[in-house]
């Protein structure tokens, strides 16, 4: 039964039955709450109501809510194609309201509070919401203030500086590439957490392959500026990239980490491990900003001392046994994989028939996250480096017949044409299942 709005673990088949009529009897109660409409909400909302449909305990119009407020939703793997001059940038964003289905509410706010002891959630309006269950799909945040001068850079045409991290950059970085005939091409990586942790160099690869087949390379000089100390986290992929790199005549500045941009002046500053800095001059850079916890997560109950919502890293339910009705995918949790849509279409079949059995039982199920994510790297025009990895950097990949290290046609094409359209037409409506395409994962009983 429901107590205090909170899931109560009840043995009695009867009582357990009542979960799953409707208990939406007004605008601000809901059976299911999704905070954050991007890669993950989407995907696990609708993957949530198809579940408890298929077990016959279908849910009503209006029994699962989507809490976000953004006019658009991105498709942000595809900016690194703009970047690269093979997609327009408005191929990668649709208006939310046109990707929410009807049986799904969406309230167009954000939250400002969590206040799990009470199974609600506050939004900047004031506005209270409660929930029989809490899906966290908040994504990150994106710190363009981090690195002094960043800002003011990105919005000066004649900066040099772009990063295929936004919405509104990411045609900047190929214009840049366009235009440069001469100098020096710096790309960066921060140390940390970020998206796609391989898509900084993606755009440097690419940008390097531009400047070949326009007869440009032998003028312009490419380097390699990451805070990390190896090319890539899983040492399988990373020693061919530094063969790459080496092979390539890209040079390689490890735990250097941008901190500053003099734009007038065309220099960048880095830190180094020591502590000390370098100035470096440049033609053109491409930044990768740091990225963090959304500062409205932090410091809330819901999350660890880093700001990441606490999840068991296999079941993705809260860490703390008092909110075992609370859940959380994607970039905003604490699961220790790499943040991509990847590893979201791994996690968002595991989270919902875990949150499925604990509403239908009171505990999770045998449905376990492994860890699985991937980077599509691009290497070049017609080719690709396929990483695909699980929990303690150990590769999981997909063809196993075939070098997943060695870049290839064949894995370009799935990131440049069969990706974007999975994401529009399966990913966003809960119908895409990574390397078991359309076909739901099962769980053993």
């Amino acid at each position: 039964m429901l107590t205090g709005r909170r899931l109560v673990v009840d043995s009695s088949r009867a009582l357990r039955s009542l979960r799953f009529s409707s208990t939406s009897t007004t605008s601000d109660k809901y059976k299911i709450v999704v905070v954050g409409a991007g890669s993950g909400g989407l995907s696990v909302a609708n993957q949530i109501y198809d579940r408890f449909a298929a077990a016959g305990k279908s849910l009503n119009p209006g029994d699962i809510a989507i809490i976000d407020s953004a006019e658009y939703h991105y498709y942000q793997p595809g900016w690194t194609l703009v970047g690269s001059g093979l997609r327009s940038k408005s191929t990668t964003r649709q208006p939310l309201e046109s990707l929410i289905p009807k049986h799904l509410t969406h309230i167009s706010e954000n939250v400002k509070t969590f206040l799990p002891e009470s199974s609600s959630i506050t939004t900047t309006s004031g506005r209270s919401v409660s929930y029989d269950a809490l899906v966290v799909a908040t994504g990150l945040q994106t710190n363009w203030s981090g690195i002094q001068g960043l800002p003011q850079a990105l919005v000066d045409s004649s900066s040099g500086v772009s990063s295929i991290y936004s919405y509104d950059t990411c045609d900047k970085v190929w214009n840049d590439i366009e235009s440069l005939r001469n100098g020096n091409a710096i790309f960066t990586q921060p140390a940390g957490v970020v998206k796609c942790a391989g898509a900084p160099q993606k755009i440097m690869w690419m940008a390097l392959d531009r400047f070949k087949r326009t007869s440009r390379a032998d003028k312009i000089k490419v380097n390699f500026y990451t805070g990390m100390p190896t090319m890539f986290s899983v040492k399988k992929y990373s020693d061919v990239l530094d063969r790459l790199r080496q092979d390539r005549g890209v040079g390689g500045y490890f735990q250097h980490n941008l901190i500053s941009i003099d734009s007038p002046n065309h220099k960048a500053t880095f830190k180094k491990a020591d502590g000390t800095t370098v100035d470096v001059d440049y033609t053109t850079l491409h930044v990768t900003p740091p990225m963090g916890p959304l500062d409205f997560l932090k410091g809330s109950p819901i999350v660890d001392s880093a700001g990441w919502v606490s999840v068991d890293p296999a079941t993705l339910q809260h860490t703390k046994p008092e909110y075992n009705n609370i859940f959380a995918l994607g970039d905003c949790s604490s699961a220790p994989t790499s943040k991509t849509a990847t590893a979201v279409i791994a996690q968002a079949p595991v989270l919902t028939e875990n949150l499925f059995s604990v509403m239908d039982t009171g505990k999770v199920s045998t449905a376990k996250y492994d860890g699985y994510t991937s980077c599509p790297l691009l290497t070049g025009y017609g080719e690709l480096l396929l990483a695909e990895f699980k929990y303690g950097l150990e590769p999981k990949e997909t063809f196993p017949w075939m070098d997943q290290s060695k870049p290839n046609r064949f894995f370009y094409h799935l990131k440049k044409d069969l990706f974007p359209a999975a994401y529009w037409n399966l990913m966003v409506k809960g119908k895409w299942y990574g390397n078991k395409t359309i076909f739901r994962p099962s769980f053993s009983s």
